[in-house]
């Protein structure tokens, strides 16, 4: 029996970047008509503001726009449910229109998405050997999931914090890149390179306690239902795991999900004025919470738990799924070429024994 951590099949590190990418191509293609279409009717249903923004997010990563003429929301036409919202975005607006925001998806998304588990998959493996070492054991304990899917996420997050500071301006306001990198040369020069991971605070909090709650219930889950092989690494199993495992991470981490959509959306309305001042300072996670907290009580720390669930769940599925497939895919490869690589050898040991005895 081959198993999954055997250094002779093991994929490498590209072909877990393929893995990770096909991934998160089919993830964003999935689930960003499905949020397209969510937010198209939150925004009818909100009496928003034209200097507004909102967030919405395709299981990824989130997209910040504005609200008002110069959106990418026509408040002429009016939904009547899910359904007709498909009909009518693809009648009066195009197919396309359905997959808005998927380039700064592919663009950012799927670099951080690669670096995050490629990350997870290299800790993961050389934590559980050198576990394996010290204890002389060949199973692998639940903490090396959480540690690796901790450590992964905060390198991944850190890495392109400054991207997602960019990203942010742009998509919160029609900025060319000029203006942007102007703004972010003042932004440098009064508070220096730290202004560039502003919210990384509030990211991390989030993120880093989803990743390692999410690959410590993957893993466990898939260790309950203890599945033969060939079951354990179907793409329906390991959507089962992922839909599982996302679902309680989303719930646990939902306090800080409402902090940090509160500070990105607050981060988009803010100015940056040409002298590198900000218009007003972006409001403390502390702040945010007591504001919440006196405003909504400890319920609305939990807004919106059942739209994450239900955004997280399929989004973690799809990935996740593909994720493995494409692992087994290679493992598979890895495995055909090894076998034909010793099948070669024996035949080059045989043809020499040959030789040698017709020489004698």
């Amino acid at each position: 029996m081959i198993r999954e951590d055997d250094p002779q099949f093991r994929i490498t590190p590209i072909q877990q970047m393929a893995s990770a990418c096909s991934g998160a191509l089919i993830t964003s293609l999935f689930m960003t008509p499905l949020d397209v279409v969510k937010i198209r009717l939150q925004a009818q249903q909100k009496a928003l503001l034209s200097n507004k923004c909102y967030l919405y997010c395709n299981g990824l990563m989130e997209h910040l726009c504005p609200c008002g003429e110069t959106a990418w929301i026509p408040r002429r036409v009016h939904f009547h449910g899910t359904f007709d919202a498909f009909y009518k975005i693809a009648k009066l607006e195009g197919v396309p229109a359905l997959w808005s925001g998927l380039s700064p998806t592919l663009l950012l998304a799927l670099p951080c998405t690669v670096v995050y588990f490629v990350s997870y998959e290299q800790l993961r493996f050389k934590t559980k050997t050198l576990y394996n070492k010290w204890t002389d054991t060949v199973h692998q304990p639940m903490w090396i999931p959480l540690f690796a899917g901790a450590t992964a996420r905060t390198i991944a997050v850190t890495t392109f914090s400054p991207l997602e500071l960019i990203r942010t301006k742009m998509q919160s306001k029609k900025l060319t890149y000029s203006e942007i990198t102007t703004a972010l040369r003042q932004v440098i020069k009064y508070e220096g390179y730290r202004g560039l991971f502003r919210g990384l605070g509030s990211t991390l909090l989030r993120d880093v306690p989803f990743s390692g709650i999410y690959w410590t219930t993957f893993e466990t889950t898939k260790r309950i239902f203890n599945k033969p092989d060939s079951e354990k690494n179907s793409f329906l199993f390991n959507f089962f795991c992922g839909s599982v495992a996302g679902s309680i991470a989303a719930f646990i981490t939902l306090p800080f999900d409402v902090v940090k959509t509160h500070q990105q959306i607050e981060l988009g309305e803010k100015e940056i004025y040409t002298d590198g001042k900000i218009q007003q300072r972006a409001s403390n996670m502390q702040n945010i919470v007591k504001n919440i907290y006196s405003n909504h009580g400890f319920k609305g720390l939990f807004t919106g738990l059942l739209p994450r669930i239900f955004k997280v769940a399929p989004a973690c599925a799809i990935m996740i799924a593909t994720f493995e497939y494409g692992k087994q895919f290679f493992q598979k490869y890895n495995t055909q070429k090894y076998k034909e690589s010793l099948q070669r050898h024996q035949e080059i040991v045989i043809i020499g024994n040959h030789n040698n005895n017709d020489y004698s």
